[in-house]
């Protein structure tokens, strides 16, 4: 009697089902693509979009139609953080994290989407990509509502990844490094209302993580600012490694070893 293997795999297939499935999981490196303001894809096999700011943005060159994603990640309820999050997660049918009171907000008002709701310190799966909420200096609101407080969020698949959204430098940063090792940090750079490109350095210092990425800066006037002069303060001060994008750049991050 012919064997069905796809009841009964041999030890063999069932070693390359595991290998298969352990490099969906956990992975190398991640592809990061950036489509300016606070908006980047990470793509770990799996694509995270967080912070979608399409519509309205000045510097995007991508339409919010074209943005694929297996998970969509918000930091806060500000308007150019939701941007077309709910759009996208609805379009692609996939989940959508963020703060627990701004899930709430965003699925009272659209019944057919999936928020998952955490805290400070809390942490979600999904599809083996895990988003831990962190400690953010701003402030939150949607539409006049109390949106929860602003997050920073780890995301990590094999590699860690820490978007900082908008935030001010604080000493917690350090722990913040500590404790979830990220391997990619990226941080607002603008001024205004978040870090300028001297506390964006010191901030790199205290995280420590090997390749740091600024972000939210020259999308208006009021966050004008030259990443030359972040990159030249935290490589030469702080001794680590900055990228400066381009809109619609991507680049590869390996893991580090810690």
């Amino acid at each position: 009697m012919e064997r069905d293997i796809t009841i009964f795999p041999s030890r063999d297939l069932r070693k390359i089902i595991y290998l298969e499935r352990s490099f969906q999981i956990m992975t190398d490196k991640v592809l990061v693509k950036w489509h300016g303001h606070a908006c980047f894809t990470l793509d770990f096999g799996k694509k995270v979009v967080v912070d979608p700011f399409i519509t309205g943005n000045p510097s995007a060159k991508i339409k919010k139609e074209d943005i694929k994603a297996d998970l969509v990640v918000v930091t806060h309820g500000h308007s150019d953080h939701v941007g077309d999050s709910v759009y996208i997660a609805k379009k692609n049918g996939v989940p959508l994290v963020t703060m627990v009171e701004l899930a709430w907000i965003l699925e009272e008002e659209n019944k057919d989407l999936n928020a998952i709701g955490i805290n400070y310190s809390g942490n979600t799966k999904v599809d083996g990509i895990k988003v831990s909420a962190v400690l953010a200096t701003h402030s939150s609101g949607y539409n006049g509502k109390y949106a929860g407080g602003p997050t920073g969020m780890i995301i990590e698949n094999g590699v860690s990844v820490y978007h900082a959204g908008d935030t001010g430098v604080f000493k917690d940063m350090e722990l913040i490094g500590e404790m979830y090792h990220p391997d990619v940090a990226l941080l607002p750079i603008g001024g205004h209302y978040t870090m300028s490109p001297h506390e964006a350095a010191i901030a790199a210092g205290m995280i420590k993580a090997p390749a740091v990425v600024p972000m939210h800066y020259n999308t208006f006037d009021l966050i004008k600012q030259d990443p030359a002069e972040f990159k030249k303060e935290a490589e030469e001060n702080h001794k680590v490694k900055v990228s400066i994008m381009k809109v619609e750049e991507e680049l590869s991050f390996d893991k580090a070893r810690h």
